[in-house]
């Protein structure tokens, strides 16, 4: 099927005609929907006109989130390159190797950036766009607002093929090792779209204001989709700010946000519900990874019954599975236990727990699980390898290790490299940090093998404490043994001031493990 999206967004903007579809919060720009639709259109013309960008080209995106939002897909939809959306929070080297994967045609990059890669990009023949105006801009660098300003707002007669063309990629977070890049159809992003419409806690319409804290390259871009389609507004902040994230939901009424778990962690300890108006709030999705049951009490207790936590990747753009409001309950053992699964699996989703050799395992049983869905792409871009290795009969093998309980809820136990076999038993990571963090002096922590001369592997955790509040390492080994085992319990601790975390917030345990294995021949992943 083929599609016109200036058509689509024509008619959105007679519909929410008098709706905001955009804020940009720092740079203080607002747009209604018939005005992001002329933007839009503009911007999609200047990529055709101006910058030569056909079918078969691709641009990358190095940007902040709300010159994203500009560069999203109401406008990629509209043209007929290829769009690549890249971490702005990923390293000059990760960007580099990017750039030499897909060989953009263009690239759009914040202006501020432009010394630490000017040169990069010139030597790989790129079209240098920046997108803020500054005096003494190189003669090779193109400035976007001069070039949008020339363009033509006028709807054009782009069609893209819903399921053949390929309008968008994303770059893999690369929690285990470099990132990978998926490629998406039209489908995949309506598989998502229409994801939260069977999930009606989600609660989207035209009253719904999001506010996207998380990169709009990754997660944040979910409730995004959500909030356009039904004529809702979304609002963008740049930098993982929670004081600002406040002052913005005191400010704006913000209904809806994201926040990958590591952020709710700090805003625990911030006191926010006592310092600022958060009243507004009706839905707070986490997701990106687990957390532990016991913070989630804390955060229940703090804001109410307004969480709601999604497990999905990169490569299955949908929900794979929701825990709504209602199951974020204490009232019970077993409600409490479910705390720690990842909900329901959405209606819609195949999943198959499969063992190693691809079988499929009966509930109960702990595997990987594979997934297939509306959003599950066909592959990475230029990595024939990978999509063999990763991807069967239109199923993608997460890498994520999990079980389903007798009511279908989704466990998620760890992932298949940061699983510990310790004197040959199996720990998880997931599972030893859950029992830490009910400890009230831990904010959070990272657990991980390190070498053993009898065991292989050893039970060691990385722990951030709680502000104004000390523990030994002593007290926290013997909480964990009564929580979960002695043969699990962290044999030692080690306490930091800040773990190192993915550019989309992830804590990355490779890094933390590393230094413990380094010169070391590894006998276990």
């Amino acid at each position: 099927m083929k599609t016109n999206y200036g058509r689509v967004m024509a008619t959105m903007g007679l519909r929410y005609r008098n709706n905001i579809a955009i804020v940009n919060v720092e740079r203080q720009r607002r747009y209604t929907f018939p005005e992001y639709h002329r933007l839009t259109n503009r911007i999609a013309n200047m990529a055709h006109d101006a910058l030569d960008l056909r079918r078969g080209d691709t641009a990358l995106l190095i940007l902040d989130n709300d010159n994203l939002s500009l560069l999203h897909f109401p406008t990629i939809y509209k043209q007929e390159a290829t769009f690549a959306f890249s971490n702005m929070r990923d390293s000059v080297e990760e960007h580099a190797w990017q750039i030499q994967h897909i060989r953009p045609k263009a690239v759009f990059i914040e202006t501020r950036m432009l010394g630490a890669y000017h040169s990069v990009l010139r030597d790989h023949g790129c079209s240098i766009v920046v997108m803020d105006r500054e005096p003494g801009l190189p003669a090779d660098v193109h400035c976007f607002w001069d070039l949008v300003e020339a363009a033509s707002d006028a709807d054009n007669d782009i069609e893209l093929d819903t399921q053949q063309d390929v309008p968008v990629l994303r770059f893999t977070g690369g929690t285990t090792g470099r990132g990978k890049c998926a490629m998406y159809t039209m489908d995949n992003w309506a598989g998502l779209r229409d994801s939260a419409y069977i999930q009606p806690d989600f609660e989207f319409n035209e009253q719904t204001r999001y506010l996207a804290l998380t990169p709009l390259s990754h997660a944040g871009l979910i409730p995004f989709l959500h909030a356009f389609y039904t004529g809702g507004a979304t609002y963008t902040l740049n930098s993982p700010d929670l004081t600002a994230w406040c002052e913005v939901v005191q400010s704006e009424r913000i209904t809806h946000s994201l926040l990958v778990p590591t952020l709710l962690y700090r805003l625990l300890d911030l006191n926010s519900s006592g310092t600022y108006d958060l009243s507004s709030l009706r839905n707070l999705t986490y997701g990106a990874a687990p957390m532990a049951p016991a913070a989630v009490e804390r955060l229940i207790e703090r804001f109410g019954k307004i969480f709601i936590q999604v497990y999905g990747a990169t490569e299955t753009l949908t929900y794979v599975s929701a825990l709504n409001k209602r199951d974020h309950d204490v009232a019970t053992e077993g409600a409490r236990r479910r705390l720690g699964s990842a909900g329901r699996v959405a209606p819609g989703v195949e999943i198959v727990i499969a063992d190693d050799q691809g079988a499929a395992l009966p509930n109960g049983q702990t595997g990987e699980i594979w997934l297939r869905a509306p959003g599950t792409v066909k592959g990475y871009y230029a990595n024939p390898e990978g999509t063999a290795t990763e991807f069967v009969d239109g199923f993608w093998k997460s890498g994520d290790l999990g079980y389903l309980d007798e009511d279908g809820y989704l466990f998620i136990v760890d992932r298949k490299k940061d699983m510990i076999i310790t004197g040959g038993f199996n720990v998880y990571a997931i599972e030893v940090e859950a029992a830490l963090s009910e400890h009230p002096a831990v904010l959070m922590s990272a657990v991980v093998g390190v070498p053993h001369p009898e065991w292989g592997e050893a039970v060691h955790a990385e722990v951030i404490l709680r502000a104004d509040v000390t523990a030994s390492a002593d007290e926290l080994i013997d909480h964990a043994k009564r929580k979960i085992g002695n043969y699990k319990a962290p044999k030692t601790v080690r306490f930091v001031d800040e773990l190192p975390l993915s550019s989309v917030g992830k804590v990355l345990r490779r890094h933390v493990r590393q230094p413990y294995w380094e010169g070391r021949d590894r006998m276990v992943n």
